[in-house]
């Protein structure tokens, strides 16, 4: 594998490679990157054979569209570059944008089709393009009818203005009924889900996975190194200094649980064996995973974004790939039991019946 190895998005004609550059670093702000290293790691990232990248309105107060607009522009590489960027943080009061001011107009952000149109014009300008590849909802907002969302999001693919769209971060009904609703009126609909998803972060496996599978969608996991901790920094015994894992952070929960040191350890026994950094077998499993289609990677130097496509050559045996699914496994909640094998035999006769849904997981 490499990043050459493409292959299209969700049920699309959209091609990626297998490892998507995140730009949240680009730019001001405590885990920022000014222009020259910015511009150092997106060349990096091109060279390798790299064509997704992946921005946000809301990162570093729109600087990092501003630098990916003119790093693209530069280049000459618009054509064979997908261009990702998403809308629905609320600038005025986001922990993702290092200019929030508090609180501001509750209309410059969510979902609604008034914010939607008024966010797309902002990042076509920051990023001095006509059109989006590829138009993310950041967030549900919670109150925005799905219906609503689709037909804003279709409506600007048949306007040319997008060319695709996705779905991040939202309940998982959320991203099957959008799918639903647009295969039933026969209009756009989302070709992907941006997740959290990593080797201490299963949970969506029970829902979205499958939503994703039966909607066409591809998943693309964000933070698949948990924000670092898969990186194998941070020691068990002393937690002080662990930086942006610390305190009030982007990435949810504090990873520093025993679960999740347990995970890692097993993860550095594998890293061991292959003779490989612990990061790169997190990421080698990521991407061996069911519908993940392409996995977000992000950066504030140069040497991380080459060990990281280097994880791209590293195939883990199924050996190796068991015993990082069995140390890491969620712990099943009700949804997940209902589709388990044992319920499976209980409804048909003691028999394990496959699914269609089981053999696309293998296929």
């Amino acid at each position: 594998m490499s990043l050459t190895n493409f292959r299209t998005l969700g049920r699309s004609g959209l091609v990626v490679s297998p490892l998507a550059l995140g730009t949240m670093t680009f730019g001001t702000g405590e885990w920022g990157a000014d222009e020259a290293s910015s511009r150092a790691i997106f060349d990096a990232y091109r060279d390798a054979g790299g064509n997704f990248i992946d921005t946000a309105d809301i990162y570093s107060g729109g600087e990092s569209e501003q630098m990916v607009g003119r790093f693209v522009k530069d280049t000459s590489s618009r054509d064979e570059i997908v261009l990702a960027t998403k809308f629905g943080f609320n600038g005025s009061a986001s922990p993702l944008n290092a200019n929030q001011s508090g609180a501001g107009n509750p209309n410059a952000g969510g979902a609604g089709a008034k914010n939607i149109h008024r966010a797309l014009e902002g990042s076509l300008k920051r990023l001095g393009t006509d059109y989006i590849d590829l138009y993310w909802m950041h967030i549900w907002d919670g109150v925005t009818p799905v219906e609503e969302i689709v037909q804003t999001l279709g409506d600007l693919v048949r306007s040319g203005k997008i060319r695709y769209y996705g779905l991040s971060d939202m309940p998982a009904w959320v991203g099957a009924k959008a799918a639903t609703i647009a295969a039933e009126r026969g209009v756009p609909g989302p070709i992907a889900m941006q997740l959290e998803y990593s080797l201490v972060a299963r949970d969506v496996e029970a829902e979205h996975f499958p939503a994703a599978r039966d909607g066409g969608m591809g998943i693309l996991p964000w933070s698949p190194l948990a924000g670092g901790f898969l990186t194998g920094k941070y020691e068990r015994e002393d937690t002080s200094d662990t930086g942006r894992l610390s305190g009030s952070n982007p990435f949810g929960d504090s990873k520093f649980t025993e679960r999740n040191w347990d995970i890692l350890d097993t993860a550095k026994s594998i890293a061991d064996e292959v003779d490989r950094p612990v990061a790169q077998v997190a990421l080698a499993w990521t991407l061996a995973q069911p519908g993940v289609t392409s996995t977000l990677i992000g950066a504030s130097k140069v040497s991380q974004i080459e060990s990281n496509v280097s994880a791209t050559e590293l195939e883990l045996t199924a050996d190796q790939l068991a015993r990082l699914n069995k140390a890491s496994a969620p712990t099943p909640g009700f949804s997940a039991s209902l589709t388990s094998r044992d319920t499976r035999k209980m409804v048909h006769g003691g028999h394990a019946v496959s699914g269609w849904d089981d053999l696309a997981k293998t296929s």
